[in-house]
């Protein structure tokens, strides 16, 4: 029988493991977008051309993605906490160590491998790991919220992030996001309960005494056995092709290059943070509403709505005067949309895929994610360094966009029920 007491126990911690998680998330995405304020003050600084830069974007977001589902094996396996704690690590110690860079290769190794395998365990799947262990009830809407965490970390303290290299300099935005991975680790080792077992109690909205899921033996073999399992259905492919889509359309390309973009067009980088800030501020109302209405309506005509907003967006963008008025309005309406897809895409996988396994085989479609974010940063930069202009990467987004609105409507119903693994 569930007591006052109990329950009371049980929605403080859970509170308490949304926010720390939550804070992890916002530094690992704030890590991951530091590059693209880097961008110019690093081109200045060593010489180094654009596309030069972006190889070392990709690479980090491609390996921020790759690590995800080996993450989520771990975190099954040794634990959330533990896996967290080496993530923050590797981040601060990447970030902290291209102080000496003087190569490129160095910036490669530092910011595009170290803090990619870093951050990569402190991603979308430690979300979605998080919202299946301490939740039984509300899963969409706390998801909601770790999603809307990465945007804004993504995006929020851009501004700030840009103020820093305000001379050209970009050590201090090392300093800001090494120590603030450094911090976390503490507060992860704290304040983070395993699971609700190691506290006596149920998941939130779980009835007392459900009996917690045996641990599994740590092995990177559960990634790739899940997705050998999972690669034989065709809305695994159909999930990690849109989500190709949204990575490509979200940081690959906008967080990458939107402040680039705008100082081709004589906005200044603060100014262009700014704009992406606005859009980090509406995607945490935008994504935690996507959580709620994931709750309660059918998820692939969500996806259908947001992929083909965003497209259509993306395809305007191009045409417009760079006036503050329509950057204005691009902001509002596409931070609304920015990762609203992380909900009903979680939610997809885990009735298609059952709670147990969906961390994982979400992790892999979260890898898809990457490497379209990874394909744009790189395409990105190379279309601007050999036609001149950002617009023909943007429109060609957009339609990328369009083409995953289409694919999202030949998912099955988020109530069918797959064969578990």
């Amino acid at each position: 029988m569930t007591t006052p007491q109990t329950a009371t126990s049980t929605k403080r911690l859970a509170i308490q493991v949304t926010a720390i998680t939550f804070l992890a998330l916002l530094v690992s995405a704030g890590l991951r977008s530091a590059p693209g304020v880097m961008m110019v003050p690093l081109g200045l600084h060593f010489g180094w051309d654009r596309a030069t830069v972006s190889l070392t974007s990709a690479i980090g977001i491609f390996l921020y993605g790759l690590v995800g589902p080996f993450a989520a094996a771990l975190m099954l396996s040794i634990g959330i906490r533990r896996t967290m704690m080496g993530g923050l690590a590797l981040m601060a110690a990447g970030t902290l160590a291209s102080h000496w860079m003087s190569q490129s290769w160095h910036y490669l190794l530092t910011w595009g491998v170290i803090s990619g395998f870093g951050s990569g365990a402190v991603a979308n799947v430690l979300g979605a790991t998080v919202t299946n262990r301490w939740f039984a009830k509300r899963q969409g809407l706390v998801m909601g919220l770790f999603s809307a965490s990465t945007a804004t970390g993504s995006l929020v303290f851009l501004p700030f992030l840009a103020w820093l290299t305000r001379d050209g300099a970009w050590q201090p935005v090392v300093d800001t996001v090494g120590l603030a991975s450094l911090i976390m680790i503490p507060l992860v080792m704290l304040l983070l309960p395993e699971s609700p077992a190691s506290r006596g109690i149920a998941r939130f909205g779980e009835a007392p005494g459900t009996p917690p899921p045996p641990p599994r033996q740590a092995s990177a073999m559960l990634a790739l056995e899940a997705l050998a399992r999972a690669s034989k259905s065709g809305t695994f492919w159909l999930l990690f092709g849109t989500f190709f889509v949204c990575g490509a359309t979200t940081n690959g390309l906008v967080g990458t290059h939107l402040i680039a973009y705008c100082g081709d067009h004589g906005i200044a980088p603060v100014a262009a943070a700014g704009l992406l800030s606005t859009m980090g501020i509406f995607d945490l109302f935008g994504t935690t509403a996507s959580g709620w209405l994931t709750d309660r309506f059918d998820p692939r005509r969500l996806l259908f709505v947001y992929y083909g907003l965003r497209g259509l967006s993306l395809i305007v963008l191009p045409f417009l005067d760079f006036g503050p008025i329509g950057l204005g309005v691009f902001a509002v309406f596409y931070g609304l949309d920015w990762i609203a897809t992380v909900p009903p895409t979680l939610a997809i996988a885990n009735r298609a895929f059952g709670e147990r396994e969906a961390p994982i085989i979400f992790g892999w479609v979260v890898a898809g994610h990457q490497l379209g974010a990874a394909c744009a940063a790189l395409g990105a930069g190379l279309v601007r360094q050999e036609w001149g202009s950002y617009g023909p990467a943007f429109a060609g987004a957009g339609v990328l966009g369009l083409i995953a609105a289409l694919a999202a409507l030949a998912l099955p119903h988020a109530r069918t029920q797959l064969r578990p693994a």
